[in-house]
């Protein structure tokens, strides 16, 4: 079936668990039932509740106040948070992410925007529609029933139930069109919107150059690298960690490198992925510069993307993201056996990718070294084509026009 089906009794204990603290969930939903469901209503919300105002739910919100401001549309906003401190448009109406509040608002809201899983226990009404963003374009590191015998079974079951669901999963790929199949464990209709959260890299590139510059009080004319290792851990019980020491990245010759091959002064943001970031306040780099700005508290990776003039990770689905906003992405994969045999096989072969890859410092310098940009533009070139990438910077208004179509 695609997961692990040796379950011990400590999992199957836990699975217990899980499925009976969703059915008592199931019934606070049926109770609210009682409530109508507001036409005009578009609730959000990312990575478990965990994120701010951040990834494509932004930009799709971002474009729904647009039009609502030029008088095309008139939906009211709502974001389901665990942390009601952080900062949102004053258009948007943040709500604490309890139980009650979630069934209450997803029970009558006409749309639901995500870029992760519901809750599991949540339920659905007929002429409700719930549109899937998800938080990753194409992708290197396996998820769903590619993880083989690594997936594990509780992940299964609420990747089911929530894709389940799901009325539309959004792809900017004829790659991701494939791959949602069984990544998302999805039978659903797959639309072809392009991802809201890549029409910053297309569209505001000069403009979050020069916010990032003026927000982290860095040189205008300085140049920055993006360091966003993803998390480590599988389960959905598991504890999600970096790596299990401190990062080995060596930040000063990464630096020196940077500015002997690209030359200009370089700063490097550090970030931590947004599910992890939420309960640690940065990495931890056991090196102290002031060319290092951790960068893990903003909600909103892409527009830091978007301002950077290099990416640096090792198995984040963003460094293609880096491609498309056209800038050099290298990887640093390090323990790079240990992660399969914990994740299982990535999605790409790593030597067909268009982005140097190293194992160790010495390698990442000399893939620096040797950067050959016009290569390296033929190169994303070649792999956009072959995995069928539409990306045009426009999704965020397609999705706003499905919005507006609902559940047709």
């Amino acid at each position: 079936m695609g997961y692990n089906e040796k379950s011990d009794l400590s999992e199957r204990i836990y699975i217990a668990k899980r499925r009976g603290k969703a059915f008592l969930h199931s019934l606070v939903f049926d109770l609210c039932r009682i409530f109508p469901i507001d036409p005009k209503k578009v609730v959000m919300w990312t990575f478990e509740c965990g994120g701010g105002y951040g990834c494509s739910p932004k930009y799709v919100a971002e474009e729904i106040l647009r039009q609502n401001r030029e008088g095309n549309t008139d939906y009211k906003i709502v974001w389901l948070m665990n942390d009601t401190d952080k900062e949102f448009p004053k258009e948007i109406k943040k709500v604490k992410n309890t139980l009650w509040h979630r069934a209450y608002h997803l029970s009558t809201a006409s749309i639901w925007v995500s870029n992760t899983r519901t809750f599991y226990g949540t339920k659905k009404r007929n002429k409700q529609c719930y549109i899937q963003t998800w938080h990753a374009t194409m992708c290197i590191k396996p998820i769903g029933k590619y993880r083989g015998n690594l997936l594990p079974k509780m992940a299964y079951i609420v990747s089911k139930y929530d894709s389940g669901l799901i009325d539309y999963v959004l792809s900017g790929s004829k790659w991701c069109d494939h791959m949602y199949r069984k990544g998302l464990i999805y039978k659903g209709r797959i639309v072809r919107t392009g991802t809201p959260r890549c029409d910053v890299l297309i569209n505001q590139k000069e403009e979050k150059h020069r916010q990032m510059r003026e927000e982290c009080k860095i040189p205008p004319m300085a140049k920055i690298l993006l360091y966003a290792p993803t998390f480590r851990g599988g389960s959905q019980s598991g504890k999600r960690s970096v790596n299990g020491e401190e990062t080995t990245v060596d930040f000063k010759r990464l630096i020196e490198s940077l500015k002997k091959r690209f030359g200009g002064q370089w700063y490097i943001f550090l970030r931590l992925h947004p599910q992890l970031a939420v309960n640690t306040e940065g990495i931890h780099t056991g090196q102290t510069s002031e060319r290092l700005i951790d960068v893990s508290q903003r909600p909103d990776m892409n527009e830091i993307i978007a301002g950077a003039d290099a990416f640096l990770t090792d198995y984040s689905s963003a460094v293609f993201e880096a491609a498309m906003a056209g800038i050099p992405g290298f990887i640093y994969a390090d323990d790079l056996e240990e992660y399969i045999k914990d994740r299982g096989d990535l999605m790409f072969d790593m030597k067909k990718l268009p982005f140097p890859v190293a194992l160790d410092n010495d390698g990442l310098m000399r893939n620096i070294a040797e950067f050959d940009s016009e290569k390296y533009e033929r190169a994303v070139k070649a792999f956009m084509e072959k995995v069928g990438n539409e990306e045009d910077g426009k999704a965020s208004g397609r999705v706003v026009e499905l919005i507006r179509r609902g559940r047709k």
